[in-house]
């Protein structure tokens, strides 16, 4: 994905308040063999662009005085309340390098598997991202997880996810952390028992009800 900054000469409080009335977004570059660099953006074009998730997890081309450059984005400061970007920052990406990035994950499959479709559970989502270690190449947008074959009372693991060429999961410490538990729906559960006995007191098809027991007779 690429996207336009410029350099800006001035910082400071005053000189960012400034460039934000002007329609810009004050920023930074860090990392690499170079110093860090001042930029600005469009704001407008930064904010749609921030709506897109391959802004976020993906390797960008930054175009800055004619050049390219391979960035990540880092870190993204908005405004409390109003629709403001107030300042953004990214880290220049060294393609001999591991990064360290937080990946998205992508569902399917869920309501095709024997726990939805059959016994009536819940696919929950515990994980919907996970923190992985590439070369900037090996970087996947996204990570798809195929959830068909879900069943109940078991849990996705992750190492139950295949991960693309040359991608490592980092676990923090967790050896085989949950991304995906299935969940009974408790009134498919009741449900059942219930439908069961409906169909034990309906009457045989084509056959007559069985005739209310009488009351004995009161003695005179």
């Amino acid at each position: 994905m690429k996207f336009v900054a410029f350099e800006r000469a001035k910082q400071g409080t005053g000189a960012s308040r400034r460039l934000r009335i002007t329609g810009r977004t004050p920023g930074i570059v860090y990392g690499g063999n170079t110093d860090t660099t001042l930029i600005e953006l469009d704001h407008n074009a930064l904010w749609h662009a921030l709506k897109k998730e391959a802004f976020h997890a993906s390797v960008l081309d930054m175009e800055l005085g004619g050049k390219e450059h391979k960035v990540l984005l880092r870190d993204v400061q908005m405004h409390p309340f109003k629709q403001l970007v107030l300042h953004i920052d990214f880290q220049r990406v060294d393609e001999n390098t591991k990064l360290h990035m937080k990946v998205p994950l992508h569902f399917s499959g869920d309501e095709l598997s024997p726990a939805v479709k059959t016994d009536g559970c819940i696919a929950n989502h515990v994980v919907t991202e996970i923190d992985v270690l590439c070369l900037p190449k090996d970087l996947p947008e996204f990570v798809a997880v195929d959830l068909s074959g879900l069943k109940k009372g078991k849990s996705l693991h992750l190492a139950d996810i295949v991960l693309p060429k040359g991608v490592t999961a980092v676990t923090h410490g967790k050896n085989n952390p949950v991304i995906v538990s299935v969940v009974a729906v408790a009134g498919a559960v009741e449900a059942a028992p219930a439908a069961d006995a409906a169909a034990a007191a309906a009457p045989a098809k084509g056959g007559k009800a069985a005739p209310a027991a009488k009351a004995p007779a009161a003695k005179k």
